[in-house]
């Protein structure tokens, strides 16, 4: 189905071809009957238009992009042209008074030779296979560009909603309710408590809103999710976190890393000081390794909330196509994720 460009772009080229003719048979001295414009502009704009979009809708989609056979393109491309030109060869044969006569230099009128005719229809046809041909081309790039123009705009869509899906509702009120009871007990935790929210809020609405942050951070956001959710126990969650290498100075998409963690809290152990979860960040040059590993519960056996695992995947594939692998074990006991980044 073509675009309304390309329809549009193909119209304007019709009209110009139309008043260029109009042009030339309104300035012309010579009277032509209706009977000539028909051999001369009828039988020609039907192979000129034929040609034209044989090209352009069958050739070139079929064959250059579908198949990517330049060769056979080009066989076919050259086969088109010489029909075209033996089939106005013979027109000329049949209508010599109005196809080859012409006013010569004395401004008297001459028959032209077929020779001279033949290379006169070769450049014309061949016009009209380079024209459709740039026109195809130029059409389709400007379409492409408009599809992936879109695709970006779908893609900053979708992070708009991934960010608000970050903005768990469940999430949001059982801290209010953690921070509620310490201010209830009147802890000392209390206002710590209010600014890792505050960190974490901040960080989510505001920060993550640009299309790179810088990694620390992000690592940042990581260390503050996890000190409120120590908030939950009793006697704080059992989280080791490794941090190692150059994580001043590099750049990462935000939220990217924060599900993982989000989903060992949901759906593992968090209070086994024996198998704590674990969290390792290590960024040497330009490469991110992530992991994170959790003894897995036995009394959830919930699929992954919030975004989802697969809905994390497909970000991935969004924003670092061929610049991430993420390898995901499930064993009978622990379950661990593995993020590479290409940062």
């Amino acid at each position: 189905m073509r675009s309304k460009g390309a329809i549009i772009v193909n119209l304007i080229f019709w009209m110009l071809i139309i008043t260029m003719i109009t042009f030339g048979i309104l300035n012309s001295s010579h009277k032509v009957s209706w009977f000539e414009l028909l051999v001369e502009f009828g039988y020609y704009g039907i192979i000129n238009v034929s040609l034209f979009y044989i090209n352009s809708l069958i050739l070139i989609p079929d064959i250059i992009k579908k198949r990517q056979k330049t060769w056979l393109y080009l066989f076919l491309l050259v086969g088109l042209i010489i029909v075209a030109v033996i089939l106005k060869l013979g027109i000329a044969i049949m209508y010599p008074e109005i196809i080859l006569e012409h006013m010569g230099p004395n401004k008297k009128k001459e028959m032209q030779s077929y020779d001279h005719y033949l290379i006169q229809a070769l450049f014309i046809t061949g016009f009209f296979v380079v024209i459709s041909s740039l026109l195809k081309f130029a059409t389709d790039w400007f379409s492409n560009e408009r599809i992936q123009r879109n695709l970006e705009s779908e893609k900053k869509d979708m992070e708009l909603q991934f960010l608000k899906s970050q903005l768990n509702p469940h999430f949001l009120f059982n801290s209010l309710n953690n921070i509620y009871s310490l201010a209830y007990q009147k802890s000392e935790k209390t206002a710590d408590a209010i600014l890792k929210l505050s960190e974490i809020m901040r960080y989510m609405i505001y920060e993550s809103n640009d299309s790179w942050v810088d990694l620390n951070k992000e690592v940042e956001y990581v260390q503050s999710f996890v000190e409120l959710q120590k908030l939950r126990f009793k006697d704080g969650a059992a989280v080791e976190i490794t941090i190692n290498g150059e994580i001043d100075g590099q750049q990462i998409v935000p939220l990217i890393l924060i599900s993982f963690v989000e989903n060992a809290f949901k759906h593992g152990v968090a209070n086994d000081h024996e198998d704590p979860i674990k969290i390792n960040i290590i960024a040497n040059q330009k490469i991110l390794h992530f992991s994170v590993s959790n003894k897995k519960s036995k009394t959830n056996k919930d699929a992954m909330g919030g975004v989802g695992l697969n809905n994390v995947e497909r970000r991935l594939q969004l924003l670092y196509p061929d610049r991430y692998k993420l390898n995901i074990v499930n064993s009978a006991t622990h379950y661990t994720t593995e993020l590479m980044l290409d940062l």
